[in-house]
């Protein structure tokens, strides 16, 4: 195969699951991309991926990197995996996509960064729902502080995951490769809290297993007090009754309230300010837009557009290492109080 054009960046994806399918459509739909091999420890998996794109695929990273040129490595296998198979990738001078989270551990997901760091190459953590339209209208209101000062901030994550979305995959609900309704499900909605409203001063939170057969929790609330003073609550679970409700975000300011809502925070249900702004122009728009039907929405594209834009050069990531591990690192203080029934402040230990 011949060498990359600086134009164009070669990627090869490891873990055909679930999420995987997201990932392949959006590569496909980004001009600059090529997707060049897939692989899965379930060889048939990998191959009904492949097949259809015309792909080789390979039953194990190494000997997919052995094989095949590439540039870039997406990241798909169970969240407990995810450090092992970005430093195998970052040693052999490619870059990472990552899924969310970046790892279970702490300690793991330094031992990613340090060995991109080392290697050179850009480490890129997915939080799609960050693109969503209507989130990104909400973080503009932010940052041009159409709130005043916030004073609470709430999102709730209402889903079912039935015992046999568990069952069909082992790893799902484990400490090791997966944690439970914070680290999985709500994981993008923690992330928003902190990106919306700011760094984290410390958090309460207490879990549950109530219905489910797995290690890890289905059920939890949290509350957080920001370095700011807001307040700021986390509830969720996957024991929704019959099927996923909610998945949305308020924030409540002196000049400004708004919900996102919908399955997967993205339908506008409440956007109002003191003082009117172009952006509701927008708005008015969004609250007419039907409910996307999945709860991964289409920010998957958008994420691959702005990693094309840094390889270029022409931009810096929308979330890279650093910034994955300050999710992280705030789902392990949320399981480190429901452990200890104790406040714990953050940051967990210092930052890289």
């Amino acid at each position: 195969m011949s060498p990359a054009s600086p134009e164009r960046f070669r990627i090869v994806l490891v873990g055909c699951g679930r999420i995987s399918s997201n990932h392949l459509t959006a590569i496909g739909k980004v001009d600059g991309l090529d997707l060049v091999a897939v692989c899965d420890t379930d060889l048939a998996r990998a191959q009904a991926a492949a097949e259809p794109l015309g792909l080789p695929a390979f039953r194990t990273l190494d000997e997919l990197l052995a094989t095949v040129e590439c540039d870039v490595v997406t990241i798909c296998t169970p969240s407990g995996l995810h450090p092992a198979h970005g430093i195998l990738a970052a040693r052999a001078g490619k870059h990472v996509i990552t899924e969310k989270p970046m790892a279970t551990r702490l300690e793991d997901a330094d031992a990613l960064v340090r060995a991109c760091d080392d290697a050179g190459v850009q480490l890129f953590v997915v939080k799609q729902n960050r693109l969503n339209p209507p989130i990104q209208l909400l973080k503009r209101a932010v940052d041009k502080g159409r709130f005043g000062r916030i004073y609470m901030a709430n999102t709730t994550v209402r889903w079912t995951r039935p015992q046999d979305y568990y069952t069909q995959a082992p790893w799902r609900g484990t400490w090791e490769f997966d944690g439970g309704a914070f680290m999985n499900q709500a994981s993008h909605y923690v992330d928003l809290m902190q990106w919306l409203v700011g760094p984290v001063e410390s958090v309460m939170a207490r879990t549950a297993t109530l219905a489910r057969q797995i290690e890890a929790e289905d059920s939890g609330a949290a509350i957080l007090r920001f370095r700011s003073g807001a307040l700021g609550v986390i509830e969720a679970t996957v024991l929704t009754y019959p099927r996923n409700m909610e998945g949305s975000i308020t924030i409540l300011g002196e000049r400004g309230s708004v919900k996102i809502g919908g399955t997967a925070v993205n339908r506008v249900e409440h956007w109002q300010f003191a003082e009117y702004d172009d952006d509701d122009k927008a708005i008015e728009t969004l609250m007419a837009a039907a409910n996307p039907a999945s709860v991964y929405g289409t920010g998957h594209i958008g994420y691959y557009e702005n990693v094309l834009a840094v390889l270029r050069g022409q931009a810096v990531a929308d979330t890279d290492g650093r910034g994955g591990r300050k999710l992280l690192e705030l789902i392990l203080g949320i399981y480190e109080s429901a452990k200890t029934g104790r406040e714990v402040p953050l940051p967990l230990r210092p930052r890289l």
